[in-house]
């Protein structure tokens, strides 16, 4: 594991920050690094307001999506409301729906399925509409790369809306509208909307046009907040400000589905890192194991007591969605050793019965063993499915359209991509992709590495350090929780071994300068108590964060990583 430190702030910028916030250094520190200058601009970013969101009709092709709604209102049209199966997908349908619904009864929902029709816009999808009377899809989350799609609808007489984040390729989708501002010529100034904040751009269109006040769409931000988490996108700007408002709407008033799926969070507070590994995953659960459909089913349920049946189901889901990913981990790890392919610069293993809905987690966990680019691939409708994952500083998506002459279809982000490939070119695909990964990757992309943002001492860690940073929350992509390093600590002797299985680290820590001491957990670092034991001077890299306990709260240390002070004492 390598430390690499941010870049030092300039100290006038500091100290202008430490005496016009009147906060401590190290918090001032914080703050200079991200970017922030002078009172004005620290005040925006601690205290974010919905006034800052940009006009929705910046974005090309808005006036015209808003133009054909209404059209289609006034003509009273079946208006089908079509995403992807994802966290991302589902949360932008129900958010659009819901606001439709809510004023117009002439709309529905459609989710493709996984299994059947794969990832964004489908013929069946389109069929589907056909034969159900609907005149005007919106698609979200899917569709830039449908041009194909698009041409077939509107031969039947379907009009598309289209509003998506993912990077387009030169042909650009001929929907009615196409919203996504990575798209050429777009104006708008943010471009790393979600989908379901592109959705949110869309209702915050209609509602100006109808001109009916921004308050009332709020409640909305709370599945946009979900999306931010979940599709990992930066938290900043715009971002930034709806994440603020929709984590607050959770944590006030969350929608039926949401509380439901909440119950089991002891805390009344909810940050990123809670939707990320709580809320996303089971909604995650019902796109992977049964159908994303039930998702929306329970996201945009008013009743709490039918939302809770439908939270328990897809609980049910997630249980079954853990089992298939514990498995096929297993059985890709040991298909890695048994090809002898420890050692190659990617991961690019594949078994026609894996199960497709999990296989995206897969990659990710596979990463976690072989630090390199990793792609997991099963056989689905007669091609070979793949997910993609990457590691921080290599470009996926790029390195996939190097190897496009074996690829049927692609598409994704820089870090997360899914493909098809015919079966009797995944061999010669292999070869491709694990060439052009072993002569594009960064030496710095080959080891995992922790950023630090700055060293702290314990002296250092006051109420009013902790109270100030966070409120930089909510932390992601862009602004992420900053870790820090503490200098010349070693064990107070009451450190341990902790969990079921023996795989986490109870650490208790004194400052050797101060006499100070910290507690605080390192999850997986079992295998570092003989180095913490041992009573040697001790470097740690950690995230600082509150544990309840007993109706009590206290400051711990989240570890990162732990190394000798001295490098050259090997443990």
């Amino acid at each position: 594991m390598q430390w690499k430190y941010r870049p030092e702030p300039d100290f006038e910028v500091v100290k202008r920050l430490q005496n016009e916030l009147n906060i401590p250094e190290k918090n001032a520190v914080l703050l200079a690094q991200r970017g922030i200058g002078n009172f004005e601009e620290a005040r925006r970013f601690f205290r974010p307001e919905l006034d800052d969101m940009h006009d929705p009709f910046l974005m090309k092709g808005m006036t015209t999506a808003v133009e054909r709604i209404e059209k289609a209102l006034q003509n009273h049209e079946k208006i089908l409301v079509y995403g992807d199966y994802d966290v991302d997908g589902t949360t932008a349908v129900s958010i659009v729906y819901s606001y439709l619904k809510d004023f117009y009864d002439n709309v529905d929902t459609y989710i493709p399925d996984r299994y059947s029709e794969g990832y964004g816009v489908s013929i069946q999808g389109i069929d589907y509409a056909v034969e159900n009377g609907f005149s005007l899809i919106i698609a979200l989350d899917c569709g830039t790369k449908a041009a194909d799609k698009i041409i077939y609808a509107s031969q039947k007489g379907i009009d598309f809306i289209i509003g998506d984040h993912h990077t387009p390729d030169d042909i650009l989708p001929p929907a009615v509208a196409f919203l996504n501002p990575k798209q050429p010529g777009c104006p708008y100034p943010y471009k790393e909307l979600s989908g379901a904040g592109i959705g949110f751009k869309l209702i915050q269109a209609l509602q100006q046009k109808r001109q009916l006040p921004l308050d009332d769409i709020v409640p909305y931000l709370d599945l946009v907040a979900v999306s931010i988490g979940a599709d990992i996108v930066p938290i900043t700007g715009e971002n930034r400000i709806m994440a603020y408002y929709g984590l607050k709407q959770i944590e006030k008033n969350p929608r039926a589905g949401l509380r439901a799926l909440s119950r089991t969070k002891k805390d009344k507070t909810l940050n990123i890192s809670d939707l990320v590994f709580t809320l996303a995953p089971r909604i995650n659960a019902a796109g992977r194991i049964k159908h994303g459909k039930e998702a929306v089913k329970l996201l945009v349920e008013k009743d709490l007591a039918v939302a809770n049946r439908f939270a328990d189901e897809i609980e049910l889901y997630n249980v079954e969605r853990r089992g298939y990913d514990q498995k096929i981990t297993d059985e890709a790890l040991n298909q890695i050793k048994n090809n002898r392919e420890e050692n190659r610069f990617s991961t690019v293993v594949y078994h026609p019965d894996w199960h497709k809905g999990v296989i995206g987690i897969v990659a990710s966990r596979l990463i976690e063993t072989y630090y390199r680019p990793t792609i997991v691939c099963t056989e689905s409708n007669g091609v070979i499915s793949g997910s993609v994952r990457s590691v921080p500083g290599f470009n996926v998506y790029d390195a996939l359209d190097a190897c496009r002459e074996y690829i049927i279809q692609f598409g994704g982000h820089k870090y997360a991509a899914g493909l098809t490939i015919a079966p009797g070119n995944f061999e010669k695909f292999k070869a491709k992709f694990e060439e052009v990964v072993k002569n594009t990757i960064a030496e710095s992309s080959k080891v995992p590495e922790i950023i630090i943002d700055t060293d702290l001492t314990f002296k250092d860690i006051t109420k009013k350090f902790y109270n100030i940073l966070r409120q930089m929350a909510p932390f992601g992509p862009g602004n992420m929780n900053p870790v820090f390093v503490s200098k010349g600590v070693n064990d107070t002797g009451y450190s341990k071994i902790v969990g079921k299985e023996g795989k986490h680290l109870k650490i208790s820590l004194r400052e050797l300068k101060s006499g100070i001491t910290m507690s605080g957990i390192a999850f997986n670092m079992a295998g570092k108590a003989g180095l913490v034991k041992s009573g040697i001077p001790l470097k740690i890299a950690y995230t600082l964060e509150e544990n309840h306990w007993n109706n009590k709260v206290s400051l711990q240390l989240h570890i990162k990583d732990i190394q000798p002070v001295n490098p050259h004492i090997n443990f």
